[in-house]
């Protein structure tokens, strides 16, 4: 029963499908279906595939943690990609699937591994965005770009001179895509204009002193004359997985909804990056108001409340509100180094000509620690607010959307 699940998760699904991609991708362009070596590898790579993909997003979070810089997050992603690539076409020179001088006016093994890395790289990036703006599913454009990789760099390893134009036009394309966008980022968080508004979104799960923090350094330092703050609602990433009943509310407990795994659960996702205990949208944006008047920000820093437009765009929609609002002036995106923060730094870079405020948290505070019941990392108000929603009964307590 356990091989059957883990078969029919779709991140299993998705690294078998790419395996039986390339076997028949290099298979037909080579006459190659009985080598060995090419059955062999294609069968690593259908069911390693995963266990890469989260190893190499591992390190792009912890890269991301300790420097809040982009374009080192992609480098410590496209290192590994880059050195796990050559090695496939050693295997594919060597094993005898085609000749080595087939790639040499691609720059050998080293040349063609690194072009089909950018390609690759740029490729799920975008995908990646579109997934985010609701066109497509995550997984499925994942395999859509791979494929189409692995067929172009497939036919360019015949010699053709027209399937290696193809190659190199993907390659430099989106490769430049990929690192430009993150550059181009990094470079206006360093050079920024002062003035304009400031937007900074999260879970806010709950809001806490660094929040507070970052916004009051953001004012002061990029001269805002506002900034807006907004929440989730239910964060996507488990709307979409209870839709597909891949999680469930298992209960309530101390103002919190609890989430868990189902059966249908992808073995490979990990559904609760930032906890699996959440306060509900109301419950939050009552405690980033109250924490905001608390601190003394009211003038300067307002809590929106879009539900409608998040509904419609997630945080893309929102910013779009605020640009709208304040159009022609800069805007700045607050964020930290954490997942969360980077999460919310893609969504400033993908939405045109944001200024993004990073900052890389050092600090022992965290919304985790304050529902594991961590006291003085939040405003006195709001921890009233905690300790009320503790001793409730559970009948005293929202139900919330349950979708």
């Amino acid at each position: 029963m356990k091989r059957r699940m883990y078969l029919l998760s779709p991140s299993v699904q998705l690294g078998l499908t790419i395996g039986a991609l390339m076997y028949a991708s290099y298979g037909f362009a080579h006459h190659a279906f009985d080598n060995a070596a090419l059955i062999a590898l294609c069968t690593f790579v259908g069911f390693f595939i995963p266990y890469y993909s989260k190893i190499s997003n591992r390190l792009e979070e912890l890269i991301n943690l300790r420097t809040a810089c982009v374009s080192l997050g992609r480098m410590g992603r496209f290192v590994p990609q880059l050195a796990f690539n050559i090695g496939i076409f050693l295997v594919l020179i060597e094993g005898g699937v085609f000749r080595p001088g087939n790639i040499d006016t691609l720059g050998g093994i080293l040349g063609v591994a690194l072009i089909t890395t950018c390609a690759s790289q740029g490729m799920q990036y975008v995908a990646l965005a579109l997934a985010n703006r609701e066109i497509g599913d995550r997984n499925r454009n994942v395999l859509i770009a791979l494929s189409i990789n692995i067929v172009i760099t497939a036919l360019a390893t015949l010699g053709l001179a027209w399937s290696k134009a193809a190659f190199l036009t993907l390659g430099l394309v989106f490769g430049a895509l990929f690192f430009v966008i993150g550059l181009a980022s990094d470079l206006r968080a360093r050079f920024f204009r002062r003035g304009g508004v400031g937007v900074f979104f999260g879970t806010f799960n709950p809001i806490h002193t660094t929040h507070l923090a970052l916004i009051r350094d953001a004012i002061a330092q990029r001269g805002l004359e506002k900034v807006y703050i907004h929440s989730t609602t239910i964060p996507k990433l488990h709307a979409q997985a209870l839709q597909r009943g891949e999680i469930r509310i298992a209960r309530y407990e101390r103002g919190m909804r609890i989430y868990e795994k189902t059966g249908r659960a992808d073995v490979h996702v990990n559904y609760f990056p930032t906890g699996f205990r959440f306060y509900e949208y109301d419950t939050r944006l009552a405690m980033m108001r109250s924490a905001i008047a608390e601190a003394g920000l009211s003038d300067k820093v307002e809590v929106l409340s879009l539900p409608d437009e998040y509904a419609r765009g997630g945080f893309y929609a929102v910013l779009n509100y605020v640009r709208k609002v304040y159009r022609g002036q800069p805007v700045h995106g607050i964020h930290g180094s954490d997942l969360g923060g980077m999460w919310v730094r893609s969504i400033y870079d993908e939405s045109g000509w944001i200024y993004p405020y990073p900052v890389v948290r050092r600090d022992k505070v965290s919304a985790t620690a304050i529902r594991n019941g961590a006291t003085g990392l939040t405003t006195p108000t709001v921890q009233a607010m905690i300790e009320s929603l503790r001793h409730a009964r559970e009948s005293e307590l929202p139900l919330g959307n349950q979708a």
